[in-house]
């Protein structure tokens, strides 16, 4: 049923999705304590981020003073901030932190590329199967290890998780455990603001030895290198089950690999258009939630046009997200409406787009190749990739950097 929302106000967020989208909700919507949503909110962490140590502190857990973690990829996540602005903004930093940060965007590209290119046969392109350590687990995630449920307390609260911690939980959950990765990545996906089924899976399949052969091992010594408190706070302190590296697992069957990893025989498709696709004069702007910034080529195309966003509801039932994601998208779009005119719409989005002829931008994602079919947008603006899709192998983010050796595009 086609149903269009009142407005929401970036104080009243949490209230607004409460009586709007609470049925297509995993749990009870509330605001992350740790991120808000909106670019207003995203420009002022990019004018904060001091990117000094951050190579060798990135990592690090506990005390949360110590964290180098820069925390924009919520905003990266949804194009508040997107990847060649977050580039451009290391270019002062010092030398080994510039490398290591423009490194770990370069990942979020090569994740973006492998998501274009294979589509939702990322979920086993590179590995059939995790490792198992052999040891049988009653829950993926006891809560009685203290590195575990303070991570999880973190994850189903703020939202968020420095990549190590998420390196913990994912390597707990497989390669401990034994449990199926897929049912992880899906509790990751549920509540992380940043949650995207290119990073999220990609991460997942890196954790159980994608593209390697190796899994990470989760182990006493990492918690003790990076949140040492967590060791002399638990439980389990002179039993710890994580005392000893994880013995090696026999190996795992590999697929064959998927053609698509190997070559790409039409890598324009892959990247969408180069320049602007235009069919007609549109009235309005389709936001999707890949890109919802200020610099979105088609809002800024168009700065006169109102902007239209469609909380997706067949998707939403299914997907039953943490309501902190969908306040976040709340906050974000009503701090939008505070600069244009922004017309918010739920239901299925063919249907709420129907009649209405809308400019939009290309998004590497399945999703919007198939409504962007049923919609007909009226022009079609190029996405702002750090890198353009190229048609060699993407079967390992080394094979793809060395893919982008000799390319004009290279940053």
């Amino acid at each position: 049923m086609s149903r269009g929302v009142l407005l929401p106000t970036p104080d009243s967020a949490r209230d607004w999705v409460r009586a709007h989208l609470s049925d297509l909700c995993g749990d009870d919507p509330v605001a992350s304590p740790a991120f808000r949503g909106g670019q207003q909110a995203a420009d002022n962490v990019l004018a904060k981020l001091d990117l000094t140590g951050y190579a060798s502190r990135r990592n690090d857990v506990l005390p949360r003073s110590r964290r180098g973690a820069t925390m924009i990829s919520p905003y990266v996540r949804h194009g508040l901030i997107d990847l060649p602005t977050a580039w451009e903004f290391a270019a002062s930093a010092p030398p080994r932190d510039r490398n290591k940060f423009r490194d770990e965007l370069a990942w979020q590209e090569y994740a973006r590329h492998l998501y274009a290119r294979v589509g939702r046969r990322n979920a086993s392109a590179l590995r059939a199967a995790p490792a198992r350590a052999g040891r049988r687990w009653d829950e993926p995630w006891p809560t009685d290890m203290n590195c575990v449920s303070t991570c999880v307390e973190e994850l189903e609260s703020d939202g968020w998780l420095v990549n190590q911690t998420r390196m913990w939980l994912s390597s707990q959950w497989t390669v401990r455990a034994g449990a199926e990765w897929t049912a992880g990545e899906d509790r990751f996906f549920t509540h992380l603001l940043d949650g995207s089924r290119a990073a999220n899976r990609l991460g997942w399949q890196w954790t159980i030895g994608a593209g390697t052969g190796k899994p990470y091992g989760f182990s006493r010594w990492q918690v003790r290198k990076r949140a040492p408190q967590l060791c002399q706070d638990c439980a389990l302190n002179t039993a710890c089950p994580i005392e000893h590296w994880p013995p090696d697992a026999p190996p795992s069957e590999r697929p064959e690999p998927e053609p698509l990893l190997r070559h790409d025989p039409d890598p324009e498709s892959t990247g969408g258009p180069r320049a602007p696709e235009h069919r007609a004069d549109p009235s309005a702007v389709w936001l999707t939630a890949e890109s919802l910034g200020d610099a979105d080529p088609a809002l800024t195309a168009h700065p006169d046009l109102p902007a239209i966003f469609v909380f997706d509801e067949p998707l939403l039932a299914r997907l039953r997200l943490s309501g902190k994601r969908l306040v976040f998208l709340a906050e974000t779009l009503a701090d939008l409406a505070s600069r244009r005119p922004v017309e918010i719409r739920r239901g299925r989005v063919a249907d709420e787009l129907a009649g209405r002829a809308v400019a939009v931008t290309w998004a590497p994602v399945p999703g919007f190749r198939s409504r962007a079919k049923a919609v007909e947008p009226a022009v079609v603006h190029p996405w702002r990739w750090l890198y353009r899709p190229h048609a060699g192998s993407i079967i390992s983010y080394s094979a793809w950097r060395k893919g982008l050796r000799g390319r004009e595009d290279v940053r």
